[in-house]
């Protein structure tokens, strides 16, 4: 099929941008990167009136260190936070997943702030927000606000962005030097949504947990960040039995979402090894010596 009928905006400024949604209402829908809002408007799944396109915005571009972290443009595409240097050094942790999104054309087009947008519980910016606490920073006729990870994702492809209101950056922590990290993910076929997905952060001190950052994707209609869990491991100790222990019990703390082409069993069961991976490869991040590279899982996980 083919979209139907739309007027097509392409602004210069965010300034025009934002008075292009208030002229024009609901009938408007910004586009970013087009790798989902496109196919759903050839479905006519999605019918809007007028099209606003964000590639000119400068001022949705970027990547930078602020006091607040690591702040990230929405309009920075898959492919360059995969092979920013910056990025690299700060947070690996997005690097690393950048490059499991998708295919290649896929990553050349999409971008950071389409999919935190579009806010597809299997996608994998929505997990890293999650899981990482990423501050968004929303602009509107009203001015600009931050919107904490865990309140941006409100249900099943709902955020907290109001509708003259586009998400213009992301900001995620730097991870101290030692911290491990990990993202796990179980797809059908390679550049599929995962079925479930995982990242994990991990500091340790003396051998023992200092802080963990565990979230889990896919499962269930936003991402959840198992805060109560990974405060109880803090003081424990991290080995290989306490990373399988873990598993077990992320997968009984995550409501799986029933679904009749999946059994929820199988969600949970890749839950636990997920998590019991993720934690394993955190872990050897972790207490690997400076400089040394640690062996990685090949991108998109398990497949």
């Amino acid at each position: 099929m083919k979209p139907a009928a739309f007027r097509y905006h392409r602004p210069q400024t965010l300034e025009a941008a934002l008075a292009l949604l208030a002229q024009h209402g609901d009938s408007a829908r910004p586009i970013a990167g087009g790798q989902s809002l496109v196919p759903m408007m050839n479905l006519r799944m999605a019918q809007p009136a007028e099209l606003i396109d964000l590639a000119s915005i400068e001022a949705m571009r970027g990547v930078h260190v602020s006091p607040d972290g690591l702040e990230i443009g929405a309009m920075v595409r898959h492919h360059e936070i995969e092979g920013s240097e910056l990025i690299r050094a700060e947070c690996p942790l997005l690097s690393q997943v950048a490059g499991t999104i998708g295919h290649y054309a896929i990553r050349q087009r999409g971008t950071l702030g389409g999919s935190l947008a579009h806010a597809d519980p299997a996608a994998q910016w929505p997990l890293l927000a999650t899981t990482l606490q990423a501050q968004m920073v929303a602009t509107g006729s009203a001015g600009q606000r931050v919107i904490e990870g865990g309140s941006f994702f409100q249900s099943l492809m709902t955020t907290a962005l109001q509708p003259d209101e586009l998400l213009t950056a992301a900001r995620f922590p730097v991870l101290e030097a030692g911290e491990g990290w990990s993202y796990q993910g179980f797809c059908r076929r390679s550049g599929d949504f995962a079925i479930v997905a995982v990242a994990v952060t991990l500091t340790l001190e003396a051998g023992r947990v200092k802080r963990l950052r565990l979230g889990v994707g896919g499962a269930t209609p936003v991402p959840v960040r198992l805060d109560s869990l990974a405060h109880q491991q803090v003081g424990q100790l991290a080995d290989a039995a306490w990373a399988h222990a873990l598993g077990v019990h992320a997968r009984a703390q995550v409501p799986v979402t029933e679904d009749p082409r999946i059994p929820a069993v199988f969600r949970q069961e890749l839950i636990e090894t997920l998590v019991t991976r993720a934690i394993e490869e955190s872990l050897q991040r972790a207490c690997a010596p400076v400089g040394v590279p640690t062996r990685d899982v090949p991108a998109g996980g398990l497949q």
